[in-house]
């Protein structure tokens, strides 16, 4: 897909990475749900003053709103916070492929874009906890979330330290696990049951902290090459 009216690239804008090939094979929302939209706010955007990193800034600024609309904590807020929380994806999408189609990567901008990136997901999920806490008044459930949560951020952690103990600098490699989370968060916010996303991220959690464990113990059976 080439748009050359504006010299916008499709094909020079996407990253090739090689992290869950099951979901890219299997469940590729990222790249036929999320990049398409994402696509058309580079095009409007391309031959403008717009940099990646003021998309990026607005990607947070949707994210910041969908937690506050799950706090709400009623079903039309819950499906706000959905459609926010889809909206503020595309825009994350949007910025690396304004940043790769103009030739405008940076550290700076890899970096800015991880960090609003885990304050929004933190934002969204403890919104939808305690938002769905309020709807219920179960505390059972609030503590299932703030679970989910935690478990979230502990199997990204646990990315990140096998990134640095392998040396690797990678970014944007999550996109199509993030874009299936995603997708969960908006069709379980539209029907009003954002327990239904919390479990689903909470197995997704459960699965990825498993697997990183076990691929990070294998690593110790392997001599090392220094």
């Amino acid at each position: 897909m080439n748009i050359p009216e504006n010299g916008f690239d499709f094909r020079k804008s996407m990253k090739t990475v090689s992290s869950y090939p099951l979901i890219r094979k299997y469940l590729p929302f990222d790249r036929f749900l999320i990049r398409p939209p994402a696509s058309v706010v580079v095009k409007l955007v391309f031959n403008t003053s717009v940099t990646p990193n003021q998309l990026t800034l607005t990607s947070f600024f949707f994210a910041l709103l969908g937690a506050l609309a799950f706090l709400g904590g009623t079903p039309a807020f819950f499906a706000l916070g959905g459609s926010l929380s889809l909206v503020s994806t595309i825009f994350d999408a949007a910025d690396g492929m304004l940043a790769r189609a103009k030739g405008m990567t940076s550290r700076y901008g890899a970096f800015l874009d991880l960090f609003l990136d885990r304050i929004a997901d933190f934002a969204v999920l403890t919104g939808a906890s305690f938002g769905y806490f309020r709807y219920t008044g179960s505390v059972r459930f609030l503590a299932f979330g703030l679970v989910t949560v935690a478990l979230y951020l502990l199997q990204l952690n646990l990315y990140y330290i096998n990134n640095v103990y392998t040396r690797l600098e990678k970014s944007g490699e999550g996109a199509e696990a993030k874009s299936l989370a995603v997708v969960l968060i908006f069709v379980f916010s539209i029907i009003g049951r954002p327990d239904g996303f919390l479990a689903g991220i909470f197995l997704l959690g459960l699965i990825g902290t498993v697997i990183k464990l076990v691929r990070f113990l294998r690593k110790g059976k392997a001599p090392e090459v220094r």
